[in-house]
């Protein structure tokens, strides 16, 4: 597998903190959700270990991601798969609601998890499948799509529970290949939307009598937890909430978080672009102002960091395009996004 980052030796160097110390380097904001996510991810790589150690059965906990589109989600189980030197892929829950052929697009996601891993087997069984748009799937009364998206909960509780999936093909003696997903880690992902106004109506801890700040402090989180109850009301079937029992809340995105987003991670829009000038010897300056006229478009936008790439490669192409042409041209300083760039030429070309 090829990884920008190098491996670490999990269990004995992998802690929770350290998990949310990487991710800080290269997601921004979603405090709350990297804890529960590094948590979760740390107590997977022990039961891993454990379960090799003393040949026990596995006892997984997959995990729920609940936000807006845009905040990070995605991102964020990259980057873990990255800093851990997993394979890691993505699969859509609405591509397979459209299927007529299930268990196929099922078997093609396992096979890119190995072809990730390098056709190394044990090490795609240990890998990470994330699920976006698991939303999607909800059972709605009076629509067809509701028993499609039914059909495909319980196709994915089978391998989220733990299975072994023939894949197509065999190996180099052509004996049939298949892998187990007990130990593969199912991350599945939406955006829930209409899911707080359920939670508002049911709503279980309540009555608990409280006395003090802590006590107070612990009903508020109860309050502020998804429960299974609300999932099932939202349309997922029981079995297969039950099989999500970790779930972290994504925030949607604000615009200080979207210029953050910008500037500040090691591989931000904003150092990504000025590499590609200083390859050519021109120094690029964006102003502080033009990161926040992005963030306002982003927000407009409603697609939360998704669309910041998108208005930033509008500004710095008109840009690009003249550079390579003219080697005088030796800073370039944008100080709006409606206006035109400032242009620093050699002196001796003036």
């Amino acid at each position: 597998m090829n990884s920008t980052n190098p491996p670490v030796s999990a269990p004995e160097r992998l802690t929770p903190k350290a998990i949310v110390r990487h991710l800080d380097q290269d997601v921004i904001a979603q405090d709350e959700a990297k804890k529960t996510l590094a948590v979760a991810i740390y107590s997977h790589q022990r039961k891993l270990a454990n379960a090799a150690a003393k040949g026990t059965a596995l006892s997984k906990s997959n995990i729920l991601l609940i936000g807006p589109s845009g905040s990070g989600k995605t991102l964020m189980c990259e980057t873990l798969a990255r800093f851990l030197d997993l394979p890691f892929v993505t699969a859509d829950a609405t591509a397979l609601a459209q299927t007529r052929y299930v268990n196929d697009e099922i078997e093609a996601i396992l096979q890119r998890l190995l072809d990730h891993a390098d056709g190394d087997l044990a090490a795609a069984q240990r890998g990470i499948v994330f699920i976006d748009e698991i939303d999607k799937l909800r059972t709605t009364d009076g629509q067809s799509r509701g028993a499609s998206g039914e059909s495909v909960q319980h196709a994915l509780l089978r391998i989220m529970e733990g299975s072994l999936v023939r894949l197509r093909g065999g190996d180099a003696e052509g004996q049939a290949r298949y892998i187990d997903t007990t130990g593969i880690l199912f991350i599945c992902g939406g955006a829930f939307v209409g899911l707080d106004d359920i939670m508002a109506r049911n709503q279980s801890y309540g009555f608990i009598s409280t006395s003090g700040s802590d006590d107070k402090t612990i009903l508020d989180r109860l309050n502020a937890r998804v429960k299974p109850t609300d999932l099932v009301l939202f349309g997922l079937i029981p079995e297969f909430t039950g099989r999500l029992p970790v779930v972290a809340r994504f925030q949607e995105l604000d615009r200080a978080a979207l210029v953050r987003i910008m500037t500040e991670p090691r591989n931000s829009l904003y150092l990504q672009c000025c590499e590609v000038f200083a390859n050519e010897g021109v120094e690029l300056v964006i102003e502080p102002r033009v990161f926040e006229e992005i963030a306002e478009l982003a927000l407009e936008y409603k697609t939360g960091a998704r669309s910041l790439r998108g208005i930033f490669e509008e500004l710095i192409t008109p840009i690009l395009y003249v550079v390579p042409d003219q080697p005088e041209i030796r800073k370039v300083v944008i100080s709006s996004l409606f206006a035109g760039p400032a242009v620093t030429r050699s002196s001796a070309d003036r």
